[in-house]
Formats: C-alpha cells, structure tokens, sequence
C-alpha cells in the first residue's frame, strides 16, 4: 500500500524540517529535567512494588479499599521518592542516595529501603567519588534486570504473533472495553475479540490520569473505565493469550499511558506485555490541564520505554476536533501529528509504532463533506506512509438518531478502508449519546466486517486525479500546516508557546499553569538516571 497523493515533496520536507525546530526547546527541556514520576519508573523498573500500609487516615495498619484492593494507600515508590526529595532533593535523581544506602549496608534490598522509609529510619545523602560510583554499577545492574523483562515480553509477542498469527486484514480494528470492574472486563475483552475485534483498549478510570499515584492491585470500582494497575495489565493480558489461542491470531491490547504517571504506566506496560499505549505529546495539557513542562517531561521517558518494548502509541489529534472546527482547523491536525512524529522519534520509536490519530468529525450536513474526509484521511496517509494511524470514529455530530449514526460509522469505515488506515476505532451508533449497549457494539463489529470485506481491497483502486478536489483540499490543508508550523518555529519556545496561545484544539494552557508542576526538577550535571543511561545506549 502506498499513497496515492503526489504531495509536493520540498513541502513535505520543509514541514519536517519546521516541526524539528518547534519541537527542539521541548527536547532540551525535557533533557535537562526529571519529574517525581520519571524517577518513580525507575524504581519500578528495580522491581519495586506494594503499597505503604498506611492508610489514608495515617494510621499504620493493613487495610484495604472497599473493593478489595489496595487503591486507598500509598505506593511504596511514592513514598520513597518523596523521603528522597525532602531529605536532599531529586535534581541528582532517586537512584544515588537509594543504591547508595544498599551499597552501604543500610539495607539489604529495596522493599527493606521501602520499609524503613514507611517506618521513618531511612537517611539518604548523595554520594561522591567511589560511594558514587559503586551506587551507580547497582543501580544499573537492577534497572537492566527489569529492561531484560521489557525484552523478553517484547521477544514473547514476536514469537506469538508468528507462532499463532496475526489479524488477517488491515486496518487492525480497535474496540474499547471497560466496565470498570476488571473481572468484567474480561468476559467482554474475550468475546469482543471471537466478534471480530484485534486490539482491546481499557479505557481508563474517570480521572486517573489526575491521580499522582498507580493504584495497585485488580480493581473493581471504576467510574466510565477500568483502572490501569500492573495487576490489571497482568490479567487482561493472560486473558487476551488465552483467547488468542482459540483464535488463532495474536490479540492485542491497549491502554492508556498519559497523565501525571505516564512514566510509570509505560513501565508497567512493558512489564506486562502490552501491544499499544494512548501516549499524545499534548494531550493531557490541553485536555486535563496538567502542566505542560511535566508533561514534556514525562512523555520522552514514556516514548523511549514505548521504543524498547516494542509497543505502538496512539496519539489523540482527533480530539483537536470535538472542541474545534474539522474544516477549518485541520491544518493543526497535521501540525500536531508532524510534531508527534519528531518527539516520537527523537524517543526512539520508529514508523511502524507510530499510530498518529486523525478523526472523521466534519459536520456531515456539510456539502461534500465525505470527499473532505477523504481528504484529510489521504493527507495523512500521504505524509506518513509507513505509520499505522489511528482513525477515530464520528462523535461531535452523533444526534441519538440511530439509523443516522450507523450510516456515519459506515461511510467512517469506508473512508478507512478507502485511505488504507491502519487502526480502525469501532464507531458505535449511540456514541455520545449514551454508554452503548452490548447489541450497540455487536451490530458496529458487523458494519466494520461489512464494509472491509466488501470494499477493503479498494485501496488498490481509489486514487483521486491530479487537480481534482480531494488533490487540492489535501494540498492546501498542507500548506497552513506549514505556514502555522512557521510561526511556530519562529519563537523562541517554539511548542511551549503555541500552547500557550491556544493553538490547539482552541485551549490555552500556559507554561507555569496546569497541575503537576512542582513535581518537575531541574537536573545537575551530576544527575543520574540508570534507565535513560540503558535505554539511550541501545538507541547509540
């Protein structure tokens, strides 16, 4: 499959080009920080996990939430890091004065160190000279034990795909599961996939991407989703296994690395073998309002932990169009899916991980409003030839007419099948409406199997003349796309302050604003970080 637009290629070069340079003062600021959450990945990386018995109300007891699990106390990496950065900071990373106290002998493992932190007796300093050295090789020795696991899963998904199969067709088609309850999610995860579906995403719990914390444990009470905890992955992943088995085809699953633990999620995603992960440059500052320096921060650690485990990201361009325009502002799709590119890669990641987001939302009273689609869809297809992309389903115009709303999911699928997209979002014929029954999903599985079976192959066939409209749209969308990334480049913060202006999804969210931002720290030049050091040396 190749595209079928004849772009102009110093066009297409000069965004490139424009985009590296706005991203650039993002890069150097997430170089030369670190955020509690980063150093938080890395201990977990170490292998440390649990929770402080403490409960919410301090008193030091074992206990747990309402639904049995251990949502209500506090991780043990939380507590460190903050024991950490209160005794002497964080602008050297956790890694020194934790592998200092175990080089030492003030503890003889990690969980120990937890527990004397809980208990009040843990004294961190940052070493110097031989203390330090010796504290770094253990660091790193713990850090790579967890990398080998993050390998060997990625080794495992490799051999099951070839052992058992991979989806028959492309696009991939990505359904959303999430009761809130884990222990229904899966029933559901596993009949979704006999429907037809490839990829499960759990979507997460109302909210999580607020909390500065991984609950632990398997959850029960989630509101609108399902919490995203390693125990969570773990189960889901065991289950998808099983039912891939019966299938025949590699099932794979997805879940959401964003918000103030996005460094940690992705760990845990590559400890659990995870297939894809919600992961967008700049979604949680535009549409959670978390601070837009910890989110940088936070989301070059994600990427290039998203590298090594061999997982595909989805970023969240389609959301630009529930709040703005899909005609007029079009263009900042684009803009973003190029400057996700270059973070993305900059991290690490390659073509074929990239699921650069891009949605079906013009208001389809609009005349020609399906050749736009089409438009936009061939566009970034053209741009982006070897990335997978996501493409998300019709919501801003779903009306609760129902007969409407499945004719809209399957001219949404076509125009899919038509522009050769890689991962197809079920659209369902209540979205926006109501949550969607399970007969909403059956008959949305069976519009998709519809439409790629009977007009799947006319990738092959569906290339629009030179000069014609869908040539022209796309050409002209390219070039504000290029005029806005000027303008941008331009300044001296470059995306921090097209941000800032609310050049995005028509939301301004400024560099000092927004929630998380006393967990960033500026580093020194004695600052280690065993997992960047491991990680960054297979990228050399």
């Amino acid at each position: 499959m190749t595209a079928r637009l004849d772009l102009d290629p110093a066009l297409v070069t000069r965004a490139r080009e424009l985009a590296a340079c706005a991203a650039q003062p993002v890069v150097d600021l997430a170089r030369a920080h670190t955020t509690v959450s980063v150093e938080r990945a890395v201990l977990r990386l170490a292998g440390l996990t649990g929770t402080d018995p403490v409960t919410g109300d301090g008193d030091r007891r074992e206990g747990t939430a309402r639904d049995g699990t251990a949502t209500d106390r506090v991780p043990w990496v939380n507590r460190v890091v903050d024991a950490v950065r209160d005794q002497v900071g964080l602008e050297h990373g956790v890694a020194l004065p934790v592998w200092h106290a175990l080089a030492s002998g003030a503890a003889p493992d990690l969980q120990a160190v937890a527990e004397q932190v809980g208990a009040g007796t843990a004294r961190f300093v940052v070493p110097t000279g031989a203390g330090a050295e010796r504290a770094r090789d253990a660091a790193r020795a713990a850090v790579a034990a967890g990398l080998a696991r993050v390998d060997a899963n990625r080794a495992r998904r490799e051999e099951l795909v070839a052992r058992l199969g991979d989806a028959p067709r492309r696009p991939w088609v990505y359904l959303i599961v999430a009761t809130g309850d884990i222990h229904e999610d899966i029933p559901q995860a596993q009949a979704a996939a006999r429907a037809g579906a490839d990829v499960i995403a759990v979507i997460r719990s109302t909210g999580q991407s607020l909390l500065d914390y991984v609950p632990e444990g398997a959850t029960r009470t989630g509101y609108a989703g399902t919490y995203a905890t390693q125990e969570n992955f773990r189960l889901m992943r065991a289950a998808l296994d099983d039912v891939s088995a019966e299938l025949g085809r590699y099932v794979r699953l997805t879940n959401y690395a964003s918000g103030l633990c996005m460094p940690e999620i992705a760990v845990l995603a590559g400890l659990e073998r995870l297939d894809m992960m919600l992961n967008d440059a700049m979604y949680g500052i535009l549409f959670r309002d978390i601070n837009p320096r910890r989110t940088f921060v936070d989301q070059r650690f994600s990427r290039m932990v998203h590298a090594r485990a061999g997982i595909v990201i989805n970023t969240g361009e389609d959301n630009y169009l529930t709040t703005a325009d899909a005609v007029d502002e079009a263009h900042t799709v684009t803009v973003s899916q190029l400057l996700n590119e270059t973070l993305a890669k900059e991290a690490g990641l390659e073509d074929w991980q990239l699921g650069l987001g891009h949605a079906f939302e013009i208001d389809p009273d609009l005349p020609d409003s399906f050749r736009l689609e089409l438009a936009h869809a061939l566009l970034a297809r053209s741009l982006f030839p070897d990335a997978p992309l996501k493409w998300m389903p019709p919501t801003k115009h779903m009306t609760g007419d129902v007969f409407r709303g499945y004719l809209l999911d399957g001219f949404f699928n076509l125009a899919g099948a038509l522009t050769g997209q890689g991962i197809l979002l079920v659209g369902m014929m209540t979205e926006a409406v109501v949550t969607p029954w399970l007969s909403d999903r059956d008959l949305a599985l069976r519009n998709v199997r519809y439409v790629l079976d009977a007009a799947g192959g006319l990738v092959e066939d569906f290339a629009p003349p030179p000069g014609g409209f869908i040539d022209r749209r796309a050409d002209s969308v390219l070039r504000e796309a290029v005029a806005l990334l000027e303008r941008i480049a331009d300044h001296p913060q470059g995306l921090i302050q097209a941000i800032a202006d609310g050049t995005f999804g028509i939301t301004r969210r400024p560099p000092d604003g927004g929630k998380g931002l006393d967990g960033v720290v500026a580093l020194t030049a004695e600052a280690y970080n065993p997992a960047l050091e491991l990680l960054e040396a297979v990228r050399a």
